[in-house]
């Protein structure tokens, strides 16, 4: 080891001898016109140069072949098991990038924020409530949705897994299913229709020949037109004010006056009169019975 590295210290003395002068050079040339005299200086300090490279690379040959003495990881059987630990590395961290997305877009956070946006321009107001705040509630609400969901997965899935009960495959398979079922009731049958038809597959016989794939943007297209439907609700009442306030202000040649800024306090009011997020709330936390 000691050799190895003297060798790696010879090597970068002798480089440093080469390109120390070479630092200084620019500074002499402005002082010196000749431009002979640095061609000979080059010209002796080449074969040094030559060998401070040889003695540097050979120090470096030592260390990785030294290195490549180690032995590889190797599994319990003997075998080599760099490759399949670093694929399985790979598949988590990819499934670990999906798992936003699946916990959005599988679940029914997609119609809760949805709605709540609505009520926010319904209401005039586009900053309040707040974006963390309307998606930390949509957030608690698709919590409380699929907790019945959540655990199923847990009894039938996760606790067998942890307690060595059932493969790591027939635990994923186990796990699909509540999701599954919670995606079946929610999916019209159009849309699910639509993307097998897309997928050009034969007709499913029952819901367990349905494809996840092919579930999941069902499910989610599902959600949305849900969504848009239960917004353009929330929206009518909302309009009605609008009108009337714009309609009173015409009669009243107050045209210059901006009718939103009239109506906003009147919508205001009605949304609170009524108690508009009891209604609402319950009104989307019903949809998913």
């Amino acid at each position: 080891m000691a050799q190895r590295v003297n060798r790696s210290s010879l090597g970068l003395y002798l480089l440093g001898m080469v390109a120390l002068p070479k630092m200084t050079s620019a500074r002499v040339s402005v002082i010196s016109s000749g431009k002979t005299a640095r061609r000979r200086r080059w010209t002796r300090r080449l074969p040094l140069l030559g060998l401070g490279l040889v003695v540097f690379a050979s120090g470096c040959t030592a260390t990785s072949s030294s290195q490549s003495l180690v032995p590889p990881l190797t599994g319990a059987d003997g075998s080599q098991g760099e490759m399949a630990s670093g694929i399985q590395i790979l598949a988590l961290l990819t499934a670990l990038a999906f798992i936003p997305a699946m916990l959005m877009m599988a679940s029914s956070f997609t119609r809760i924020v949805i709605v709540l946006s609505f009520i926010r321009n319904a209401l005039g107001v586009p900053q309040t409530p707040p974006n963390p705040v309307l998606l930390g509630l949509a957030l608690f609400l698709s919590i409380f949705v699929m907790a019945p969901v959540w655990q199923g997965i847990n009894s039938a899935s996760l606790q067998p897994y942890l307690n060595k009960q059932i493969t790591q495959d027939e635990a994923l398979q186990r796990g699909v299913e509540p999701m599954r079922d919670f995606m079946l009731r929610q999916t019209r049958e159009k849309d699910l229709s639509l993307f097998i038809y897309l997928a050009k597959l034969p007709r499913p016989k029952n819901e367990s020949e349905v494809p996840t794939h092919v579930l999941i943007p069902a499910f989610v297209i599902s959600e949305i037109k849900t969504a848009f439907q239960m917004g353009f609700l929330i929206l009518v009442p909302f309009l009605i004010i609008d009108m009337v306030v714009s309609s009173t202000l015409m009669s009243m040649g107050m045209v210059m006056l901006p009718p939103a800024v009239i109506s906003l306090p009147f919508k205001v009011l009605l949304f609170v009169l009524v108690d508009g997020w009891h209604l609402v709330i319950r009104s989307v936390m019903v949809s998913f019975a």
